[in-house]
């Protein structure tokens, strides 16, 4: 699939209603803990985060970052470059300078196709509001601020394939439970960031079942 077909099919997708909470419940912890699909709590702070498709090395990809382990949140973890929302900010505005300050691209590379499917990150307390969006342009990404330890160019492919997608059992005080992840390049992928991702997945037409 190329860039191209990528685009379409996503502008396409968008036309009708998200797939929401179907899609972020696949890769959401099972049982959830905290998560209420569609429950968009008024006091929390909303963040932004930004997934953008490019073409690298002759194929489509999205960039992810690592974060640093020196964080007080979500540190070593992968995760889409975002942030909290300035006042004054839409959630356009806010992912796309996040973009810029965590991998060094400029802004006017970056053409927005749309907003997905908003939720709550209960152990944060932050709604987040994903942007999908586009280069049309090559891309140089790198780690441009202290909190990305190193960046990720994810195959679009890898995240299409079903065998990407697996199950991690956890024990958290003394209960077990499941963490559905993406595997990519070694690393794994869960949370808010697959949970995104999940939703991407399903606009280009492809059901998640992690197992």
């Amino acid at each position: 699939m190329t860039l191209d077909d990528i685009v379409r099919r996503l502008r396409t997708s968008l036309e009708s209603p998200l797939p929401g909470a179907d899609a972020h419940l696949r890769m959401v912890r099972r049982p959830p803990r905290g998560f209420v699909p569609g429950v968009l709590p008024a006091d929390c702070r909303d963040g932004a985060v930004l997934l953008l498709v490019y073409e690298s090395d002759g194929e489509p990809r999205i960039v992810l970052t690592l974060r640093s382990d020196s964080l007080s949140r979500h540190r070593a973890q992968v995760s889409l470059p975002g942030g909290a929302m300035e006042e004054g900010e839409t959630e356009r505005d806010a992912a796309i300078r996040e973009a810029v300050e965590e991998i060094g691209i400029e802004a006017g590379s970056i053409r927005v196709l749309g907003d997905l499917t908003p939720f709550h990150v209960p152990v944060s307390r932050f709604i987040i509001h994903p942007v999908l969006a586009y280069s049309e342009r090559a891309l140089t990404v790198r780690a441009a601020s202290p909190e990305v330890e190193r960046i990720i160019e994810a195959p679009v492919r890898l995240l299409l394939d079903p065998a990407t997608v697996r199950i991690e059992p956890r024990v958290l005080d003394g209960l077990p439970y499941e963490v559905p992840y993406f595997d990519v390049a070694g690393l794994k992928v869960w949370g808010a960031t697959a949970m995104i991702l999940s939703e991407f997945v399903a606009l280009l037409g492809v059901r998640l079942d992690p197992s």
